[in-house]
């Protein structure tokens, strides 16, 4: 599953550097902010499809088509022979990537038990925190080689052997029955999203926010997903089931992926250009000050899972949320002293945070419901983060520009740069903000322990049943049996 889960790390990351060796090859300078858009398009609106036909048909063999559907694409994007075919080939990429990325963190969830979930759960995140040093330097050495296209032949080995590790290591034994897959479903939540996402990615920069483009996107998506819903109400085996959402750690969980996406989209976009020029440090530093959020997040996800085992998982979210929002503030309180120190330092506990609370919040939202829903609820949590990149992509840009505007329009003034960053942030600490107080709707721990055991269906109440017999036969033998265990 780390392996898996880093083919979408490492693509994420190893491209950005490569972008001018690439359109010094093929040309396409105008075109190359698609090869990002199209990607987390086709990969966001894809989550909730795959992670049904998961729930219905098995988590393997929908994350080994992921993982197959991926290899295709990076070939081909090894082959592209302008910026067009690339951009397609990248879409290609996209759809495999959005059966791995929740299908990954299901199968986790589904393999391992509470108390080793946490320590899984840390090296998942991990593998972020590798592929963030790691991508970059990739995309670097293939760049001064000119050999950009082994960004993406370096996939094929990868590919490879996690596909051969999922074959032979992952086992699941599924109910054989008759599905109905919603199909109309399917097409309608693909088709809606995809409008909505693709106009919010694409405002202000292939077309203005107030253009008939705009305006025909988000209309026209707002209305299949209201013929989506329509359809769920009477679909026998809905993509995303009606009730889900309704669940208050479903509903809390989602709530805080979407103002999590916003608050890395933001950080990730904004600390290296914020460092290179209003500080005048180089690449490389700028690069590394935000990695050190990357490398806060695994360490807190390991020991989060000590934290939630003894104290609870709304104490461990709770103040996961509290920490994110203490280097949110002292980032902005800082912001007009441009230092990588600074920016490096809030940029961990922020890391801590948000790894301190997220993950105690997805294996909550795991535990409280049975196998058949654990798929589509891990990835509508995926797809809310994904959502909340995009959005937090086109608003904050907008806000940054906005700021860089009103100063002349130079990018270049390091004092504009700091200016427009400042406002960046002070939204960054805001939704911080927003997630902490949020984390105080999650349920309490005896909710949370009714709604799980509720979820165990059968299993659980096998089991106490077992207890039941025993506690019976003691009283007829009246005796104690452990009593007799000890004196034996």
């Amino acid at each position: 599953m780390m392996l898996s889960m880093g083919l979408i790390a490492i693509d994420s990351t190893v491209l950005a550097t490569a972008v001018p060796s690439i359109v010094a090859d093929i040309g396409g300078f105008e075109s190359f902010p698609w090869l990002f858009s199209i990607y987390l398009l086709a990969m966001s609106v894809l989550v909730p499809v795959y992670s049904k036909l998961a729930d219905t048909i098995g988590r393997k063999p929908v994350l080994l088509f992921g993982i197959a559907v991926f290899l295709i694409g990076s070939i081909l994007c090894g082959f592209a022979w302008d910026m067009p075919s690339l951009i397609v080939f990248r879409a290609v990429q996209g759809i495999g990537a959005g059966a791995i990325q929740p299908l990954s963190l299901t199968v986790v969830g589904d393999i391992y038990t509470l108390e080793e979930r946490a320590r899984v759960q840390g090296y998942m995140a991990s593998v972020w925190a590798i592929a963030s040093i790691a991508g970059p330097v990739l995309g670097a050495v293939f760049s001064e080689l000119h050999a950009w296209r082994w960004v993406f032949y370096i996939n094929i080995p990868l590919c490879l052997l996690a596909g051969w590790l999922v074959l032979r290591g992952l086992k699941e034994r599924l109910e054989r029955r008759q599905h109905r897959i919603d199909y109309a479903g399917a097409v309608l939540v693909t088709l809606g999203l995809g409008s909505i996402i693709l106009a919010t990615l694409e405002g202000g920069h292939a077309w203005a926010w107030d253009s008939w483009t705009s305006i025909a996107l988000y209309g026209g998506g707002a209305l299949l997903l209201v013929a989506f819903v329509l359809v769920e109400r009477r679909a026998a085996e809905p993509v995303l089931a009606p009730g889900l959402l309704r669940r208050p750690v479903i509903s809390v969980s989602v709530g805080l992926g979407l103002v999590l996406g916003i608050a890395l989209i933001g950080l990730t976009e904004y600390i290296p250009t914020y460092l290179q020029v209003g500080a005048g440090t180089s690449a490389l530093v700028g690069g590394a000050a935000l990695a050190a959020m990357l490398i806060g997040w695994p360490i807190a996800s390991t020991i989060a899972g000590r934290v939630y085992l003894s104290r609870g998982f709304r104490f461990t979210i709770v103040s996961g949320g509290a920490l994110a929002l203490v280097g949110g503030v002292a980032l902005v309180l800082t912001a007009s002293w441009p230092s990588p120190w600074i920016v490096a330092a809030c940029s961990f506990v922020i890391g801590f945070g948000l790894g301190w609370a997220s993950v105690p919040a997805l294996v909550a939202a795991q535990l409280t419901v049975p196998w058949q829903e654990r798929g589509v609820a891990t990835g509508t949590i995926m797809f809310s983060r994904n959502l909340g990149q995009a959005l937090g992509a086109a608003i904050l840009g907008a806000v940054a520009n906005g700021v860089i505007a009103g100063r002349g329009g130079d990018s270049s003034d390091p004092a504009t740069i700091v200016a427009a960053s400042m406002v960046v942030f002070i939204a960054v600490a805001g939704v911080l903000g927003a997630q902490f107080l949020l984390a105080f709707l999650m349920p309490s721990d005896r909710a949370l322990q009714a709604a799980s055991v509720e979820a165990g269906g059968e299993e659980i109440r096998a089991e106490a049943a077992e207890t039941q017999t025993v506690a019976v036969e003691e009283s007829l033998l009246g005796i104690d049996v452990e009593d007799c265990g000890k004196r034996d």
